[in-house]
């Protein structure tokens, strides 16, 4: 509960606390303990359909290395796009993440490395600043709210401000946290600012944190949805898309899947693990986050020690060939992902699976990061609580075909139902036992 004093301390959920580059397994842990977000009942919106009077917004995503992560054998890799504060607006690089809810950039009240390494958000060159408490209620001229998020190796303190908020030419007015404080390590290392969260709105601090829920509510977009294209190539613009779905990153029909839990996270079910379509019974009714801010495939330390002595790889690259297509069964489709996509491979191999042990009730949980997301264009829709998935088409390189394995399939809205029918390739199979 977030109480009406003037300091809140609250801890992150494991996404937030990757990017601030601790060990995962230690803010796992704390995260469902200590959390004191105050948690807001999610009620669904009604359906909306496509005569509304917003638009579409889209913001280009810039694609980098960050660093090369000696404990997990490989590259973090991050993606990031402009965000406007205030009016006149100041601009600052984010990462547009599914796995966190809120807004936050740094300040020029902070006078910490971390802090003046990048843009500062400055109050004193905006005219539509409004200070709120933490719980989003106007502070009605007093000094608002301030909250500090704890990261094992590091923290922020933060006020609780409203401003005006626009991302690609989709602009409203809600609030965020302006860092007044950030330890060295880790965030003086990060090339971008903050992070914009666009986890559900029960993640963030109060719906009036929201971005989604913002623009929703003023009927701005579209469709009350936001749809992710990541890429790898140079000569592809990775992008996030507010208020529709592009037809054109889509190489096969779009399904859609329940969102399940009350975490706060984009969480759906996973029937099994497959190896070459083959079912494995390595995991059946586990559940997964979808999470564009996370560079890396995470799961539970113990089905990953299961997954891993199964695959075999080889330290030498012996076997690397002959490796399986290593496939999730969601909502009565296969998702699967090539070697490549889950191998690392320099002078050894091995597999680029993190251990990721979050405790009941918000776990235990996989994390479907950036590998999986560069394969499978996805659709987010808060108001129907559901995820959508699709074959995402690369220029230049022949789709995986979307298997489906039987059953009856996700429905589908209508104001979303052209969707369901792009070209491409689906197949059928009957699934054996390993």
């Amino acid at each position: 509960t977030i109480h009406a004093s003037p300091v809140v301390t609250t801890f992150p959920t494991h996404r937030e606390a990757e990017k601030m580059g601790i060990s995962s397994r230690l803010s796992a842990a704390a995260v469902p303990i200590t959390r004191a977000f105050f948690i807001w009942t999610l009620a669904l919106l009604p359906l909306v359909s496509a005569g509304r009077l917003g638009t579409s917004h889209t913001v280009p995503l810039t694609r980098r290395t960050i660093t090369e992560d000696a404990l997990y054998k490989g590259h973090k890799m991050a993606y990031f796009g402009e965000i406007q504060v205030g009016t006149p607006p100041q601009t600052f690089s984010v990462v547009y993440d599914t796995g966190s809810g809120n807004l936050i950039v740094p300040s020029t009240e902070c006078k910490d490395e971390a802090c003046r390494k990048h843009k500062q958000y400055n109050r004193d060159n905006t005219s539509t600043l409004k200070t709120v408490t933490c719980d989003g209620v106007l502070a009605n001229g007093g000094s608002g709210g301030q909250v500090t998020i704890s990261f094992g190796t590091g923290k922020i303190t933060g006020d609780c401000l409203q401003d005006r908020i626009c991302m690609g030419g989709a602009c409203a007015v809600g609030d965020f946290i302006a860092s007044t404080e950030e330890s060295q390590h880790p965030f003086a290392t990060f090339m971008f600012d903050g992070v914009l969260g666009l986890a559900l709105s029960s993640m963030a601090q109060s719906l009036d944190f929201s971005i989604m829920d913002r623009l929703t509510r003023h009927q701005l977009l579209k469709q009350p949805i936001f749809s992710v294209f990541l890429s790898e190539q140079d000569d592809e613009t990775s992008e996030v898309t507010f208020g529709d779905v592009r037809e054109e990153h889509m190489a096969s029909s779009l399904f859609w899947v329940p969102v399940e839990g009350t975490s706060g996270y984009w969480e759906v079910r996973i029937e099994d693990i497959t190896f070459n379509e083959k079912r494995q019974e390595l995991c059946q009714d586990c559940r997964v986050a979808v999470d564009t801010g996370t560079s890396m495939l995470a799961g539970p330390s113990i089905l990953m020690a299961k997954l891993k002595k199964r695959l075999g790889v080889q330290s030498n690259c012996s076997n690397y060939d002959s490796l399986p297509k290593l496939g999730f069964i969601i909502g009565h489709h296969i998702l699967s992902l090539s070697p490549p996509d889950y191998i690392s491979k320099s002078n050894i191999c091995s597999s680029s699976f993190m251990d990721l042990d979050i405790p009941p009730p918000r776990g235990p949980l996989f994390i479907f990061g950036i590998p999986f997301l560069q394969r499978y264009y996805s659709v987010y829709d808060q108001p129907n609580r559901r995820v959508g998935f699709a074959v995402a088409r690369h220029k230049g390189i022949e789709p995986e075909t979307l298997v489906e394995v039987g059953g009856p399939p996700a429905s589908s809205m209508a104001f979303l139902a052209r969707h369901s029918s792009i070209g491409g390739s689906v197949g059928t199979v009957v699934l054996r036992k390993a």
